[in-house]
């Protein structure tokens, strides 16, 4: 495992963290401060998001679950001491990063297999147990991205939405340390309309989660990129892979 302290920064642009941002300056930072902010909580029984404030109401909020202690407090030590014995790289944003998926150029789109090994074994037994939820029965992965936040690097990941070029329907992430043992699935509005993000004062001790992506359908048999999209999910399946 690396040095969690190291002093190495990889943000480029407008991204900062705590190592940078004395160096490139504050003036991005506050430009892309929302004007006004209204706080809202999922709730995972009523799939309605659920105003902090008294002058919001609460609306639905399609395209989310929620599963609590989807994996156990022993499943969860195993998993992050494997994912801690593989290398973390250096990301943007005060985050590190561990891939396990294919090499890709989004603008171009163009994919690469070259260093490309598959899902690391651990993720073997995680994925079995998606598959088990009806939601998921057919969900395979052929990308696995672990990212690390910390507190004392500013860690944190503006607003986005994800590649829908490569990356299929859904988005599912387990998280472990914080918030505990959780499974989140991202699809339709919340996948495609609303961005997420992950604020740096929200990152109060370390988060590490894993999120898995599955393919387009451009890349599923009777895609335009059918053949390519095989040859992934031959790799990814084989659960021998090893960070890139």
């Amino acid at each position: 495992m690396q040095d969690e302290g190291s002093a190495s920064c990889a943000c480029k642009g407008i991204r900062r963290c705590l190592k940078c941002e004395n160096v490139k300056g504050k003036e991005q930072l506050k430009a892309n401060e929302p004007k006004a902010v209204h706080q809202f909580l999922y709730d995972p029984e009523t799939r309605l998001a659920v105003p902090r404030d008294a002058d919001s109401s609460c609306f639905s909020f399609p395209g989310v679950f929620l599963q609590e202690d989807f994996i156990s407090e022993e499943e969860e030590e195993e998993l992050i001491g494997t994912i801690d014995r593989d290398v973390w790289n250096d990301s943007q944003s005060g985050r590190r990063k561990q891939d396990f998926g294919p090499k890709v150029n989004f603008k171009k789109q163009k994919v690469r297999l070259s260093s490309f090994s598959g899902l690391p074994a651990v993720s073997r037994s995680l994925v079995l147990r998606m598959q088990s939820e009806a939601s998921l029965e057919d969900f395979r992965p052929v990308e696995q991205c672990n990212l690390e936040y910390l507190p004392q690097r500013g860690s944190s990941i503006d607003p986005h939405l994800d590649d829908s070029w490569l990356w299929g329907e859904r988005l599912v992430t387990v998280s472990v340390l914080l918030p505990r043992r959780s499974l989140l699935v991202l699809f339709g509005e919340a996948r495609h309309r609303w961005k997420h993000s992950i604020r740096r004062e929200d990152i109060q001790d370390r988060r590490v989660c894993s999120t898995f992506r599955e393919l387009s359908e451009d890349f599923l048999s009777g895609g335009r990129h059918e053949e390519m999209g095989a040859k992934l999910l031959d790799i990814s399946l084989s659960f021998r892979g090893t960070p890139v």
